[in-house]
């Protein structure tokens, strides 16, 4: 039921889509994602996650940029904590501080996840609101709530070294109930953000392992009419679809604490 529940709501979010006729479509060059991880593990297979992530957009490469620092247009730090209540249900929450130009945002987030065998895979899903804390003086919050899926095997390739192959498909929607400053007559589309991700994690030790994924990401919007020097209108407003390719490379330690790493259940980088 929980799985039916899942892929019922992550296909509404494909299939709710205008024809193309009516969507402007604009692709933006690739972004790099490096991330260094490092998780403590806890009592069963609780754990502690501090990550810090770097963002380049290789639309700017070239350019002279004031805002870059350490060459990433964006950084993000994060600390996390998730609790499993049992085998296939944990819960926790995640406190990512994200730095961009001249200002920040800090992003909150409470998670509840379940993960099932499905013959030989596993199924996992991931349900989070986040809110949106900005830093610039006067900017308005909002309220998200995230839905992901995703399917993984783990197996052994030799004595040392295990790979974990993984497909995940996100979706995000604003929440309005919760972000009463909001303008209630500004057009929004029903679901504003999607993320189909793919990825190999290879396990070197029981401490390290490292994860080289792709990303293929999708911002929904409404956009203006564009008009030329004498007002007449050149581009229509309406729905555009923004698509930013990713990729990513995401590095974790793990702290194992005297913990037996054969017995936790650790998940994927992209917890």
């Amino acid at each position: 039921m929980n799985r039916l529940l899942s892929l019922a709501i992550l296909a509404a979010a494909l299939v709710v889509r205008p024809a193309a006729a009516q969507t402007r479509r604009t692709v933006f060059g690739v972004q790099l994602w490096p991330e260094a991880q490092a998780e403590v593990a806890l009592d069963g297979s609780d754990y502690l996650l501090i990550s810090a992530r770097g963002q380049q957009n290789t639309d700017n490469n070239g350019y002279a940029n004031p805002n870059r620092f350490l060459g990433f247009d964006q950084r993000r730090i994060s600390v996390g904590y998730e609790h499993f209540l049992s085998e296939h249900w944990s819960i926790g929450g995640t406190l990512p501080y994200i730095g961009f130009g001249k200002t920040y945002v800090l992003l909150p987030e409470v998670l509840l996840r379940h993960r099932s065998p499905v013959g030989p895979l596993t199924f996992g899903q991931r349900l989070s609101l986040e809110h949106l804390f900005p830093g610039q003086t006067g900017a308005k919050g909002s309220t998200y709530a995230r839905l992901r899926a995703d399917l993984e095997k783990a197996f052994a390739v030799g004595s040392t070294v295990a790979l974990r192959p993984r497909l995940s498909y996100e979706a995000a929607t604003h929440l309005r109930a919760f972000s009463a400053d909001d303008n209630p007559d500004a057009e929004e589309r029903t679901i504003q953000f999607t993320s189909l991700r793919a990825e190999m994690g290879v396990r070197l030790s029981p401490a390290f392992d490292f994860t080289p994924w792709f990303a293929y990401q999708t911002q929904y919007s409404f956009g203006l009419a564009q008009t030329d020097a004498l007002g007449n209108i050149t581009i229509p407003g309406g729905r555009v679809n923004s698509v930013a390719p990713v990729l990513g490379l995401d590095l974790r330690y793990t702290f194992l604490n005297g913990k037996d790493a054969a017995t936790r259940q650790q998940l994927p980088t992209q917890h």
